[in-house]
């Protein structure tokens, strides 16, 4: 099938790891050119080189950390020397763990900037280079906790929802320029993070990871089992493509079950 993605231009925040990195190399695969924008530069060019010698396309690895102004100014600097964004995946975040009595001021703004600021800057940035070329795509990476929230991560599940609520206003602001916002709620994804989270619990218990990750599959997500980031990707490049040209301004669920409301 074709997804009319080939020689697009995406640009993917957290591109250097995790759902970013599958989502960067599934557009790839469908022939769009990428820029990955990622804190570590050695990791973003590796990641850039490999997926361009793999898939036939120019891939840029931009080392940003898009929390910042400098940082989102770097990426927007990059997508225009690239010829302009035609898609962008505000895809860049980190779980929290914290609460709300003892969490400091410093803390919510660090995730405020990350979730939700670098998100609205990039968007702010690239919109013109979208509009330039007739049209575009934004999806917004947020997290199936904006809506059924985990306790102990009351800054992520707070700024999570306001990225899904961003995602809802700038749909309605651009879409008279063709340009489609969407956002995508993933449930349990298998990343490095949940990965490293999970060895570290178990280190003094044995070391059962695996069986850790296992336990919290059965305990939350219906389908027992946690996500690969290729299988969110798939999800993220069809939102992308022309087949998905009536998808604006919803929020995509996909949790294997998690979601226990309608």
């Amino acid at each position: 099938m074709d997804l009319g993605l080939k020689g697009k231009v995406a640009v993917v925040t957290g591109g250097s790891v995790g759902i970013g990195l599958a989502v960067a190399e599934g557009l790839a695969a469908e022939g769009a050119d990428v820029v990955l924008a990622a804190r570590g530069k050695e990791r973003a060019e590796a990641e850039a080189a490999r997926i361009a010698a793999a898939h036939g396309v120019r891939a840029l690895g931009v080392a940003a950390d898009v929390a910042t102004l400098a940082g989102t100014d770097a990426v927007i600097a990059a997508a225009g020397e690239f010829g302009g964004a035609d898609i962008l995946i505000n895809n860049a975040g980190t779980g929290s763990n914290e609460t709300i009595m003892q969490a400091p001021d410093e803390k919510w703004q660090a995730y405020w900037d990350l979730h939700v600021m670098a998100a609205v800057r990039l968007s702010r940035g690239l919109v013109p280079q979208m509009r330039a070329k007739g049209g575009g795509v934004i999806l917004n990476n947020a997290s199936i906790c904006a809506v059924q929230p985990l306790s102990y991560e009351p800054i992520y599940n707070v700024t999570k929802a306001a990225l899904m609520m961003f995602s809802k206003n700038l749909a309605t602001e651009v879409i008279g320029e063709g340009i489609r916002v969407n956002c995508v709620n993933p449930g349990l994804v298998l990343t490095p993070d949940w990965m490293k989270t999970a060895k570290q619990l178990t280190a003094d218990t044995g070391g059962d990871w695996e069986g850790h990750l296992q336990g919290v599959a059965e305990e939350y997500a219906d389908i027992k089992r946690f996500a690969s980031p290729e299988e969110m990707a798939h999800f993220f490049v069809f939102l992308c493509s022309d087949k998905a040209s009536y998808s604006v301004g919803s929020t995509y669920f996909v949790d294997g079950g998690m979601l226990k409301t309608v």
